[in-house]
């Protein structure tokens, strides 16, 4: 029997520290704006995170001006609200429910997927949330990755947004991420997480 060999993390200490154990959720930023050259290389970053079938369905809304998130505003929950507008920058994440359209071109070991989803609205609306939910976890994990703070929502009225922003229907809101630079310390403390032992079970 080989005994399995433990390696040290590929990531350094400083790195892990970053992206995950220093990391907190925010909701009070700096005036600092956060630039497009910022977004953009957050988005190169995360875009090679995998989804089924290559098939990317997140898109984002950046709510730049002030004017913007006044019209978002009415449909957060109200602890929502203030720390939005006062925010320098605002993405609303969605997902796109046409998503296969676009897979004969990302897929193409297999263009035939798009079939799958074609006639099948239920498992396409599911997978666009799956694989949006996590294009959405690698998109926040890329704004710390830049050195910036994330403060994702999900407190709001979906089908508010919806009209406001994507009246169309092509798309649906998934979450809503305040980003910035942290001003001061957390104002509680960080939650407990769950053990290794609570979490894993091996067979």
């Amino acid at each position: 029997m080989t005994t399995p060999t433990t390696r040290p993390p590929a990531l350094d200490p400083a790195a892990q520290d970053l992206l995950f154990r220093q990391a907190r959720t925010v909701d009070r930023f700096t005036d600092e704006p956060v630039s497009e050259e910022t977004v953009r290389f957050v988005h190169e970053l995360v875009r090679h995170g995998p989804t089924a079938f290559n098939q990317q369905p997140l898109r984002v809304l950046l709510l730049r001006s002030a004017a913007s998130r006044k019209r978002l505003a009415p449909h957060l929950s109200r602890g929502n609200r203030e720390k939005t507008l006062r925010a320098p920058l605002t993405a609303l994440l969605a997902v796109d429910t046409r998503f296969h359209e676009k897979l004969p071109e990302l897929f193409p070991a297999f263009p035939e997927a798009a079939d799958l989803y074609a006639g099948n609205p239920a498992l396409r609306e599911r997978s666009a949330l799956l694989n949006g939910a996590l294009q959405a976890a690698y998109f926040l994990i890329g704004i710390r990755a830049a050195g910036l703070a994330a403060g994702p929502m999900s407190g709001f009225d979906d089908a508010g947004v919806n009209r406001e922003f994507f009246p169309d229907g092509g798309l649906s809101a998934l979450l809503v991420v305040n980003i910035g630079r942290a001003a001061g310390a957390p104002s509680r403390p960080r939650g407990p997480r769950l053990s290794y032992e609570e979490v894993c079970t091996t067979l």
